[in-house]
């Protein structure tokens, strides 16, 4: 059983998205969180870029979260789940034969009602006894749970929590682990430091797909505040900084040019060659995120990695002791 999702974002969503872009083109340097990329278009082409060949960490996660599934719902009998920032289906699917004895609802939370629409019937039809309940909303804010029964698994695939910096993610961390409640679960995957002639293809593809979706964002803005950037003349740069240990995608400005932001006289002056940063994309050591969880008093419970290279692990944690 499947509840809609919503197909249009409340006003309430429109005016995150113009708090974003005022904080974030007026910074220094500008910055944009990532969430934006993911309206109908950009969750579009995020499904083109998982199935390229440069991009292998949806495809190996999914093999290693169908691995490791016996040993997943053998340590999460939770009978409700929850996805924050779910996207796609596959990883999802690639648990619910396990899980199906214990879950029966099933809540994605999503900023892109394209990857609700799609997630939620694939998970039903794949599991008709799990009820779906879909949710339009930004999964870095507080995760409302409390109309779900019982020990709670949240499950964060993708690699998502990287998205996050690392003032983010603590916060993040920190407002989750109260929503767990006694016995809850969180299951974490995360793409691990590796060589960067792999990590840089993976956003920057020969067939340009990823450019496109990261031109996606201005549009994106222009369409929902009624500005004029130019996107079309903007670069799609990937960076990796290995200080960080993340991906950058940015957009470089292929000219001068000034933005009127909003109706109030806000000007947004880009030099030509001038970088707009619209994702950070962390990578991580075991070590590094385990230090992470400890100071929010979550504990690293269990830990699954792929036979290649360590592309894209699956950590699990739970509420220590």
């Amino acid at each position: 059983m499947t509840t809609p999702a919503a197909t249009s974002h409340p006003p309430a969503h429109l005016a995150a998205l113009h708090t974003d872009a005022t904080r974030g083109l007026t910074a220094v340097p500008k910055a944009l969180p990532p969430k934006w990329l993911y309206d109908a278009a950009g969750s579009a082409l995020f499904e083109q870029i998982v199935r390229l060949p440069e991009y292998p960490y949806c495809r190996t996660e999914q093999a290693l979260l169908t691995r490791c599934s016996p040993d997943i719902a053998a340590n999460t009998r939770a009978p409700s789940a929850a996805e924050p920032g779910s996207g796609g289906p596959e990883e999802t699917l690639a648990l619910v034969d396990a899980l199906a004895e214990t879950v029966t609802t099933d809540v994605p939370v999503d900023v892109s009602s394209r990857a609700l629409d799609q997630a939620a019937p694939g998970l039903s039809a794949a599991c008709p006894r799990v009820s779906a309940q879909p949710r339009i909303a930004d999964f870095t804010a507080p995760l409302d749970l409390d109309d779900v029964d019982g020990p709670r698994l949240v499950m964060l695939l993708g690699g998502t929590i990287g998205n996050l910096l690392p003032d983010e993610r603590a916060e993040f961390f920190a407002s989750l682990a109260p929503r767990l409640t006694h016995q809850g679960r969180l299951l974490l995957c995360v793409h691990l430091v590796t060589d960067p002639r792999v990590l840089l293809p993976a956003y920057n593809d020969s067939a340009g797909v990823t450019a496109t979706f990261n031109r996606g964002v201005p549009h994106r803005i222009n369409r929902a505040l009624g500005i004029d950037f130019d996107v079309d003349g903007s670069e799609h740069i990937t960076v990796w900084d290995a200080e960080n240990e993340w991906i950058e995608m940015r957009l470089r400005a292929g000219i001068a040019q000034t933005v009127r932001l909003d109706d109030h006289g806000i000007d947004v002056r880009f030099a030509a060659g001038e970088d707009l940063r619209t994702e950070v994309s962390a990578k991580f050591r075991s070590e590094r995120l385990a230090r992470e969880l400890d100071a929010v008093a979550l504990e690293l419970h269990m830990i699954w990695t792929d036979p290649d290279a360590l592309v894209a692990p699956a950590l699990r944690v739970l509420p220590a002791a």
